[in-house]
């Protein structure tokens, strides 16, 4: 049977990027922690898991709500153990053009990508300093290098996301948390993307193979850069397939 190691608790953890982490760290040896507005929507993965013998929880969290996020984080180290991974992967991929970029639309895309970021890594960071180790994810996207048509409120809010990262990873690496920024600078293989390709009239079968970024590649990102050893840290790690223009 597999060493448990602590908890891996997984913020904005939808059925793409999170759960193929959860089920990387799951089979490392963590018990993972699955956090999304509505847990119940992850309850098939969960059972899955239990039934391959993991240690595995839902929980529901709204990620920009500050009381949420402390309660989450204290109730997981009283009731499940300490927590030795934290990834914030939530998002809000919003495309309008500039005139039709509401206020409302604008705060709530930082809102959900930035400071719900904050909020959690914060958290984390309150657990792990006095323990003097732990390893902290944000996911990040192209838009957090660089800002594209019709992605003023997304690209600003990912930006924001990285200086969060960056400033905490100055922060708290002298003090054994190890701090990394995920750019995913590709489409992700997911049944969203499918789902929005196939609305612009473009079927599975014309895309060309390995175009698209696996979710188990990126959680194998992850499992890599969490297993370094504090001389080689990285920080920053871009991910995208051989035919991605950059």
């Amino acid at each position: 049977m597999t060493e448990r190691r602590g908890v891996a608790i997984l913020v904005g953890a939808g059925d793409a990027i999170g759960a193929a982490v959860a089920q990387r760290f799951a089979k490392g040896g963590y018990t993972v922690c699955i956090c999304r507005r509505d847990a119940a929507k992850s309850q098939g993965l969960v059972d899955e898991l239990k039934a391959e013998g993991h240690e595995v929880h839902a929980l529901s969290v709204d990620a920009r709500q500050e009381a949420e996020v402390q309660d989450l984080f204290a109730r997981v180290e009283k009731e499940i153990g300490p927590i030795e991974v934290c990834l914030f992967n939530a998002g809000s991929n919003v495309n309008k053009p500039l005139l039709e970029t509401t206020e409302k639309l604008f705060f709530k895309a930082w809102e959900l990508a930035c400071y719900a970021g904050f909020l959690v890594g914060r958290e984390a960071a309150r657990y792990m300093v006095p323990r003097g180790r732990g390893t902290i994810f944000f996911t990040g996207a192209t838009a957090s290098i660089r800002g594209g048509t019709g992605f003023a409120a997304f690209s600003s809010a990912k930006f924001a996301l990285r200086a969060v990262a960056q400033a905490m990873a100055r922060e708290l690496g002298p003090k054994n948390v190890h701090v990394v920024h995920l750019i995913i600078d590709a489409g992700v293989d997911s049944p969203a993307i499918h789902e929005r390709m196939k609305a612009r009239g473009i079927e599975a079968s014309a895309i060309p193979q390995d175009s698209l970024t696996k979710t188990s590649s990126i959680a194998e990102a992850y499992w890599f850069a969490h297993q370094q050893t504090r001389d080689g840290w990285t920080h920053e790690l871009d991910l995208r397939p051989s035919v991605e223009k950059w």
